[in-house]
Formats: C-alpha cells, structure tokens, sequence
C-alpha cells in the first residue's frame, strides 16, 4: 500500500499538478456544523438520496420541491404518522409514485425519532459519529434504516458533510491496485480492510477521508 503522499503525486499527474488536485478536494463539516442542521433536513437528504437510486437522479432533484410540500417539509414526527394512504398520495403528488420508496420515509422518520432519543437529536447522533468508524456507521444505517444498503447511505453522508469514503468505481480500483481488496467490498472482512487502509491514511496526512477518498479517485485517471 503506497503512501498518501504517493497517492497524491499519482493524481496530479493525472489532473495538471498538486495545486490542481488540493482544489478538487472536498472538507468535512466539524461536529458542531453537523449537530446544528435541523433533523428535517437530514431526513429530505436521506430520502432524495434513496429515491435517486437506480433512477434519473436530475428527475429526482427537479421535482424535490413538490416532495418537501408532499411530505410536511420532512419534519419526521409528521411523517411517521403517515399511513399507507397518505404516502401514496404524498409521492403522486410529489412526481415520482414509488410506493417502495415513499414507505421508506416513514420508516427513516421513525428511525430519525428513535436516533433523537438516544442522542437529542438525529444530528447529534450523525455529528458524534468517528470517521475512523465509518463502516459501523454504514452497518448502522443498513440494519435500523429503510433501502440504506449499497452506497446510498455514503453519499448521503457525503452530501450532508459528514466524513467517510465513497466506494465507487474508481476508489475501488484504487484499493484493488493498493492491495487492500480484491473487487468489490461488499465482505466485512472487505469493509474491514477498507476502513483500516483510510484510517492509516488519514493517520498520515491528517486530512479527512472524504479527501482521502477524492484523492484515490483522482489518482486513477
């Protein structure tokens, strides 16, 4: 496994310099930034990311505004009173009547309340989460969420400024010519390695490991 800093040198070769690369580069928010949104905006984030899966995602942000005012402005204690019925006719109305996917917003409100009682709130949860755990996060976010599976809940986090990594197609080839996985971490033990080479990365450069992550794409091509 090379060196951070070797990472970085192979993406600017790609991408016209290091000053290059640092600009592509994204921050994570801190802790405080992160407690500080509103749990309704973690829920409209979570549920775009999920109704944007597998399906034309421009579609999806498009017609957002119609779900905000379908769904109560995703406050989750509205939400979670929402009966089948009501979903229904929410997602008709906000453009996109999958009713899989409408269920999963009360289910992910009710998840929201459940994440609030334990910690204050769903921000306060999210914001106390250590990077360094990030796949536990993911493992969390699979059992107790609705459709959290694949990398739908990585770029929600991502989206919200939360830090973790992204496991897409060029930041696995990069863990595959690194030597820390072989195809696709779908495993634990996959995950596992995954986590434990970000962890020694961001031990060494200190940086997030959403840039880390960013950094690894990049160096790809």
């Amino acid at each position: 496994m090379r060196r951070f800093d070797e990472i970085m040198q192979m993406a600017a070769g790609h991408h016209g310099g290091v000053e290059a690369v640092e600009a592509m580069l994204p921050s994570a928010s801190s802790a405080a930034a992160l407690a500080a949104i509103p749990d309704d905006r973690w829920l409209s984030t979570l549920s775009r990311c999920v109704f944007s899966a597998g399906f034309n995602w421009r579609v999806v942000e498009d017609k957002w505004p119609g779900f905000e005012d379908a769904f109560h402005g995703f406050e989750p204690g509205r939400c979670r009173l929402m009966d089948d019925e009501a979903l229904e006719k929410a997602a008709k109305a906000g453009g996109i009547g999958h009713m899989a996917k409408a269920r999963t917003i009360r289910d992910n409100a009710e998840f929201f309340i459940a994440l609030a009682e334990e910690a204050g709130s769903a921000a306060a949860w999210f914001a106390a989460r250590p990077p360094e755990r990030f796949v536990e996060t993911l493992e969390i976010l699979k059992k107790r969420g609705g459709r959290l599976g694949g990398t739908t809940p990585q770029y929600f986090l991502r989206m919200m400024g939360a830090d973790g990594f992204l496991t897409s197609t060029d930041v696995i080839a990069a863990l595959k010519r690194e030597g820390v996985i072989e195809g696709p971490p779908t495993s634990r033990k996959a995950l596992a390695a995954v986590q434990a080479a970000f962890n020694a990365w961001k031990l060494e450069s200190g940086r997030p490991l959403m840039a880390i992550s960013r950094a690894l794409a990049l160096s790809i091509g």
